[in-house]
């Protein structure tokens, strides 16, 4: 069994010679967490503020999360290029676009049976893009469905309500669920002869379900602290900015050269490792200085994640890319 993300992050962070933790840069992003925090403008119903998302009132909510979730990975494209876009969007926001469209042209796209068997024509038209660009990873994406629609039908009465009721209100019970039942969600590597787990679509499925219910209800995981940020290649590049990690000369002399990197590298093991180790950390340093609140990694992540897209000219512009891989993972 791999180590769960956590303890992989600790040990990647201890062992890596490509990626540093700058523990000024925890300070400094820290009391901008704080900041954030305090003022009331890092919270979970952020995640209903996009008119994309599912309110946890929609009777399909979890069974919308758990589809785009799978097919939550790989929308980069390179820096000056146009990209695949749907209804404006682009990444994720245009993959919840397109599951969107799909409802209102009345595709059955939240129900396993059809997703199950559906072909790569069907998924190919439900998200066709503004654009000439395609979305990327096509065929990865039907074989996801094929998985993932199949083990729901076998073994979850054909809804994943029944996989997350089964985890009893425990985020990692639910983690393990997700990975044990789905392949597709199973993001695992051997680093340094050990073998470690990332987890980033099985975790922000368990975050997405915590965010859109607010933590109420199915929402609500006792054990929430299990679940760390979500390993991705734009989440990086914020910590970059904030100098809170620091990529050693052959990682910058790869990203110079648009490298694209193989799923299970060591440089990319190490920067989504690092990455990890380094939000525990920030969340440590902020809970240390809160009184009646407490942070925890998603909404650290929500706010990594969101401060790229809101800057993404500005991180272009100072030279901080970020790590290229077509992977079904993130």
């Amino acid at each position: 069994m791999p180590l769960f993300p956590k303890e992989s992050a600790k040990y990647i962070a201890e062992n890596s010679s490509n990626v540093t933790i700058k523990f000024e840069g925890i300070t400094k992003l820290g009391d901008v967490l704080l900041n954030e925090l305090n003022s009331g403008h890092l919270k979970p119903e952020n995640f209903g503020q996009t008119e994309v998302h599912p309110k946890a009132k929609d009777k399909h909510a979890l069974d919308w999360l758990f589809v785009v979730d799978t097919l939550n990975f790989c929308f980069w494209h390179n820096e000056g290029e146009e990209g695949w876009k749907v209804e404006g969007y682009s990444g994720y926001y245009a993959l919840c676009a397109a599951i969107n469209r799909a409802l209102k042209e009345n595709i059955d796209i939240l129900n396993p049976k059809f997703y199950s068997s559906l072909t790569e024509a069907q998924l190919k038209n439900i998200l066709r893009s503004d654009t000439k660009v395609k979305v990327p990873l096509l065929s990865e994406r039907v074989k996801c469905l094929h998985e993932v629609g199949t083990a729901l039908l076998e073994n979850f009465e054909g809804t994943f309500e029944i996989v997350v009721k089964q985890s009893e209100n425990s985020a990692k019970k639910l983690l393990e669920l997700i990975v044990n039942n789905f392949k597709c969600f199973q993001d695992v590597a051997t680093y340094k002869n050990q073998e470690v787990a990332y987890y980033k679509r099985a975790q922000i499925l368990v975050g997405d379900i915590w965010a859109c219910f607010r933590g109420q209800g199915l929402g609500y995981f006792k054990d929430l602290d299990e679940i760390t940020m979500f390993a991705d290649y734009r989440v990086p590049q914020t910590l970059l900015w904030y100098g809170v990690i620091e990529y050693g000369e052959y990682i910058n002399k790869k990203l110079k050269e648009n490298y694209v990197f193989h799923n299970g590298d060591i440089e990319e093991q190490e920067i989504r490792g690092c990455s990890i180790h380094a939000v525990e950390l920030l969340k440590v340093y902020v809970n240390e200085k809160l009184k009646d609140k407490k942070i925890n990694s998603i909404l650290i992540d929500h706010f990594l994640w969101d401060f790229r897209r809101k800057h993404a000219n500005e991180i272009e512009k100072k030279g901080l890319p970020f790590h290229k891989v077509f992977c079904i993972y993130y």
